[in-house]
């Protein structure tokens, strides 16, 4: 008989094979310092994958217009060039000519003035934020060179928007010394109105900037109106104020749905678009475009040449080094897909919101303020909130998994608070018939509990009416709330 003894070398814990019986979840992971000791890969990816668990699900976050979903063929090329640097053009000339590439495809989808061949003007940028920073620094050279030229001072430039921008306008306007003049908004219009935005116009106003499709109802700007009304007051003025077209979310919507809506280069005074390639451009984020009517519109100074890597490079960004793939999958996605697939996408969003909004109509709780044509999303807010408001229903819907935002309208209509569902390419029709049913739940069982503000008449009239001091009470929990909501949205958004 044989006997065998069985060596134990190292310590227990190296021969324990499951993470959780180890050493290294017995204490909290580190907050403020660097740990002295490594730790297996094994488990700092199992305790860190198990922390993101408590992250919300990217694919039900309403909220977002940001891609969730991309083909598996273009996960893999994301990931095969994930260790490029895009800043390295002599190194990584192809990755290069894909940006130029798309570049010239999205220049030639907003109708730029271009030959068949010929380069178009733009860049590729880390989003719709890099963009706009990067549009807003033309208009304000070409501005000054301008006054400049006329002996006049050029110390005041100003930028025309509605109350309605993202909140990425009022970082440019800090950033870089302009004056933001916002159109208030109105109940019931909650874009910018053509008229007042061109009203507010002045000698020192380098740009009107027009939205399409608002963050807070996906409705499109009257870019063809405004482009109108403001040759007419140039005419008049001797002035030359253009037009930014901020296209963050509709740029890849309004050519596939609504091809015939004049709002891109075919109007003269539209001089720079930008637009999200990782929204309705279906790429993860982030990666946006900034594209220029003509080189006349993107001042010279403004470009760096620099040999630093072994070549003289061309750039125009506020970044310097970043990664490839979300170019790389840009491309991929525009020669996949082409002009019929992102055409079909497209429908598909579209028909998906008008599921829903019918869904959410048939309950008869809510009044649509979103319109049909737009980014495909459905904004929507209580006809009675006198008892539980639009804040408790996104409360609730997380317990079903959907991250549904509620938030409050910008002046002059921040009374009303809305409810918004973004619907992406991977929202389906299933899950715009679950998110109604969803809703139902929820509303059925607020309307069973008391009134979480304050209390109230109830329907039928048998409720001993507030006394003052209730009702003051009330206002004031909702100005709070409300004031809250506001703050949270200029510092974060709500893309």
């Amino acid at each position: 008989m044989v006997l065998s003894h069985a060596a134990s070398t190292g310590s227990s814990d190296d021969s324990v094979h499951s993470t959780f019986a180890s050493r290294y979840v017995r204490t909290s992971l580190p907050r403020y310092r660097m740990p002295d000791n490594s730790i297996p890969k094994e488990a700092a990816y199992q305790i860190i994958n198990d922390e993101l668990m408590l992250d919300g699900n990217p694919r039900l976050n309403l909220a977002s217009f940001v891609t969730t979903w991309m083909e598996p063929e273009c996960n893999k090329l994301m990931m095969d060039s994930i260790n490029k640097n895009y800043v390295d053009m002599d190194e990584y000339p192809v990755t290069t000519e894909l940006q130029n590439r798309c570049v010239n495809m999205i220049a030639h989808l907003f109708n730029a003035p271009l030959g068949e061949t010929e380069t178009a003007v733009g860049v590729g940028t880390v989003g719709s934020s890099e963009a706009i920073m990067l549009a807003g620094l033309a208009f304000k050279r070409r501005w000054q060179n301008k006054m400049r030229a006329a002996g006049k001072p050029c110390d005041k430039p100003n930028i025309v928007t509605g109350a309605n921008v993202q909140v990425c306008w009022e970082k440019f306007a800090r950033y870089f010394e302009v004056e933001l003049m916002e159109v208030k908004l109105t109940e019931g219009y909650y874009v910018m109105d053509p008229q007042k935005a061109v009203d507010m116009v002045d000698e020192n106003t380098i740009c009107v900037a027009a939205i399409l499709g608002s963050t807070l109802n996906g409705e499109f700007e009257d870019v063809k109106t405004l482009n109108d009304l403001l040759v007419k007051k140039n005419e008049e003025t001797g002035w030359d104020t253009p037009i930014h077209v901020d296209a963050a979310s509709g740029g890849f919507i309004a050519p596939f749905l609504y091809p015939e809506l004049e709002w891109d280069f075919r109007l003269p005074l539209v001089k720079s678009i930008n637009v999200s390639g990782h929204k309705y451009g279906l790429v993860y984020a982030g990666v946006g475009w900034a594209i220029w009517r003509s080189k006349e519109d993107l001042p010279e100074e403004l470009i760096f040449h620099i040999n630093y890597l072994g070549a003289d490079q061309p750039t125009f960004t506020l970044n310097f080094s970043k990664g490839s793939s979300q170019v790389i999958a840009q491309y991929y996605q525009l020669i996949r897909l082409g002009f019929e697939g992102y055409k079909n996408i497209m429908d598909n969003c579209q028909e998906n919101a008008m599921v829903l909004k019918e869904g959410l109509e048939r309950t008869g709780r809510f009044n649509i303020v979103s319109k049909d044509n737009g980014v495909p999303l459905v904004a929507f807010s209580l006809k009675d909130n006198s008892k539980h408001n639009e804040f408790e229903i996104s409360e609730y819907l997380r317990r079903f998994g959907w991250i549904v935002p509620a938030y409050t309208m910008p002046p002059d209509a921040q009374h009303i608070t809305v409810l918004r569902v973004v619907i992406r390419e991977d929202f389906s029709r299933t899950f715009a018939e679950r998110l109604v049913i969803d809703i139902e739940k929820v509303l059925h069982e607020l309307d069973a509990l008391p009134s979480r503000v304050a209390p109230s008449l109830l329907p039928n009239g048998d409720a001993t009416a507030p006394n003052d001091k209730d009702m003051e009470r009330q206002r004031e929990v909702i100005t709070l709330w409300r004031r809250a909501v506001a703050e949270k949205k200029k510092t974060s958004g709500v893309c």
